[in-house]
């Protein structure tokens, strides 16, 4: 038995059982996985996929649990990787975040520059998508951390600390008739044109709760995952604009007026995740800190002690 053997068991399990797909994701060929999984299957001496022909069709009752074995191998494999990094490494290492646009763009640049003068031989890679992108990262392991406001909470295998809460602003160019609105409604929002957030990106969810608890049925004329398109469009008059209230710089969008909106849609959290099952190493604690204060390492470890302990939000 060899660790990539269960390497290949897992990737197919995880690509809906596409021999072709699970080559391609690890880069290698498919006649070659198959052998692997075959062989694998002989030594075991169990069935672990069911087969039409030459397809996979389903995960047999023995297969399921190999691969409930198989990926507890491959964690602990990963983990004294991450040991030998924190430990043996003299400070170096890889840490790897996946996140959303707006987390990436508004809410990291500071974190990570105090990051890296904290730990300089550490080499970051972020890597950006939606929610589900990012819980994918974490859950196959190209990712040690995912940072978003959606998703995160609804794996079970994660670990998941609320980091901080945040609010969305209303943008409208200068002059707007919606900056006399006091206090601003949904039913006048509904009346102009909007410009917002993709359907699973950066708390739109709650966008779309509100006018439906008001039965009230939005104009939204255009969608993006990027703050900073949805404030061109706005500043071109094509609508108004709903963001994250950290999207917005009074000064550098100084052709944009906000209005506050606490009173309209609910507040979002931003939430940080990672596998139950990881080995934390030392940066990866410092990391999450920067982030949110208050997500002591003590604090952290008594979480995932199952203490319960409430991170301060």
């Amino acid at each position: 038995m060899k660790l990539q053997q269960l390497r290949y068991l897992v990737e197919v399990e995880q690509r809906g059982l596409s021999v072709s797909a699970a080559a391609e994701a690890l880069f290698t060929s498919q006649p070659g996985v198959s052998k692997q999984i075959g062989m694998l299957e002989e030594e075991l001496g169990v069935t672990i996929f069911e087969r039409s022909g030459k397809r996979l069709v389903a995960v047999t009752a023995p297969g399921r649990t190999v691969l409930a074995m198989a990926r507890r191998i491959l964690g602990e494999a990963r983990n004294m990787k991450r040991v030998g990094e924190d430990y043996a490494a003299e400070g170096s290492g890889s840490l790897s975040i996946a996140t959303t646009h707006t987390q990436a763009r508004y809410t990291l640049p500071p974190v990570i520059q105090r990051f890296v003068q904290r730990h300089p031989a550490i080499r970051l890679h972020i890597q950006q998508g939606s929610p589900s992108q990012v819980a994918d990262w974490v859950l196959d392991g190209s990712a040690d951390l995912g940072i978003a406001t959606e998703a995160l909470d609804r794996y079970p295998e994660f670990l998941t600390l609320p980091c901080f809460q945040w609010a969305h602003l209303v943008v409208t160019p200068r002059g707007h008739p919606l900056l006399a609105q006091q206090p601003l409604t949904l039913a006048a929002l509904a009346g102009y044109p909007l410009i917002t957030y993709d359907a699973t990106f950066t708390g739109r969810s709650r966008i779309d709760r509100a006018f439906e608890r008001h039965d009230l049925r939005p104009n939204v004329m255009l969608t993006a995952i990027d703050s900073d398109v949805i404030k061109t469009y706005v500043g071109l008059g094509l609508g108004v604009g709903i963001i994250a209230e950290m999207a917005f710089d009074p000064q550098r969008d100084d052709s944009l007026s906000a209005i506050a909106a606490t009173h309209l849609f609910e507040g979002n959290t931003t939430r940080v995740a990672f596998r139950r099952d990881a080995w934390m190493r030392g940066f990866e604690y410092d990391f999450m800190e920067l982030l949110a204060p208050q997500l002591t390492r003590p604090v952290i470890e008594a979480t995932q002690r199952g203490e319960g302990i409430d991170p301060g939000l």
